[in-house]
This record gives C-alpha cells, structure tokens and sequence, in this order.
C-alpha cells in the first residue's frame, strides 16, 4: 500500500531526527527527503514542527516498542533479550553507525520554545520501560520495582552503547554491553528460579 504524503513526512522527520536530531532538521529538509511538494507540511502538521516532532518520537515509539514487545516475550527472557538485543544491533550498523535512536536525537536536546517533545519522548521511554518490566515479571522477578529497574537498566544500557558504536564507528560497545547484560539477566532470573523451587521443596 503506497505511503502518503503525511506518512512520508513522518518517516522523513525520523531519519533525518537520527542523523541530525531536532533542532538539526528543518522543515525544507524533510520535505526534500519525503519528496513533498513545498508548503504541503503546514497543511498535514498544522502545529509546525513541534508538531510533528511529536507525531515522529510517538510514531518510532511505538514501532520500537512492537519490536521490544515481539522480542522479550516467550518462556525464556534473556533469549528474548537477546534476540532483541541483535535486531538493533543490525538496526544500528545498517547506516555505518551514522544514526542512532530517533527518540534520543529528540530527548538529549533542548526545546524551551516546545516543551511538549521532551514530553513526547519521556512518554515513549515509559511505554519501553513497562513492556520489558512486564516481561520480566512474568519472567519471575516477583517485585515490581525491581522489574522497573531492571528495564530502566536495560534501556540505559541500550541507549548508552549505542552513543559509544556511533563515536566508535563500530558495533564493539554495543556486543559487549549487550553481553554484560545477558549474562547479568541470566544469574539474576537463576537466583529467582532457584528460591522458587526451593518455596517448593523441590531439588
């Protein structure tokens, strides 16, 4: 089904918001990248690029999100994790790690004049949190703070290490972070299935 004109824009605005950033994209580059013809952009974003700043952090928000979702669920987590884990690795290293998280290039500026994007983006990295803090309560880990964190420990990691490949230029910070996590994942879901079968008197 062809894309259009808005959605193009809306993927424009978040390639080049992985490149460039925010502040770093105008609105004649994202009508240049989409192919729009001029001035359609204030028909389809009304608002301006705040607009859709927005519309671009919540619609990668949710894509990712998919994409988190689809890769931690299952019976076993850290394969989840993992499987997740290369996905954006591959995700990454695709534009020669010359473009990192579209939500990120968004979070890490400063926007006084439209403070709803740092809104926008903080949403997102939430909705992040909550998937794989779900998961990994069904995973076994029996408090939900430490689910939380947890998952606020993965997504650090996740965004952290991709900065360092990007300054890099290569996927090394990306494996060994990913790697760190999956074994610290590994021996901590361990620890969980061990006092659960000993509540069980099982050994």
């Amino acid at each position: 089904m062809p894309r259009t004109t808005r959605q193009r824009m809306l993927d424009s605005a978040v390639r080049l918001f992985r490149e460039h950033g925010y502040n770093g994209t105008g609105f004649r580059d994202v009508v240049a990248h989409s192919n729009s013809p001029r001035g359609s952009i204030y028909h389809h974003f009304p608002g301006g690029k705040a607009q859709l700043g927005v519309e671009a952090v919540e619609s990668s928000g949710r894509f990712i999100n998919g994409l988190i979702e689809q890769g931690v669920e299952g019976e076993d987590f850290v394969v989840g994790f993992e499987r997740f884990w290369r996905w954006w690795i591959r995700f990454i290293e695709a534009d020669d790690f010359q473009a990192g998280c579209p939500v990120v290039g968004v979070a890490v500026e400063a926007h006084p004049e439209a403070p709803e994007l740092a809104d926008a983006a903080s949403r997102v990295f939430s909705d992040w949190e909550r998937t794989v803090a779900v998961s990994l309560r069904k995973a076994g880990v029996a408090r939900e703070e430490e689910a939380l964190g947890l998952a606020t420990l993965i997504l650090g990691a996740l965004e952290g290490s991709t900065v360092l490949a990007r300054a890099a230029g290569n996927r090394e910070p990306l494996v060994r972070t990913g790697e760190q996590l999956a074994s610290l994942l590994r021996n901590r879901l361990q620890q969980t299935s061990s006092k659960t079968k000993r509540g069980r008197g099982v050994t």
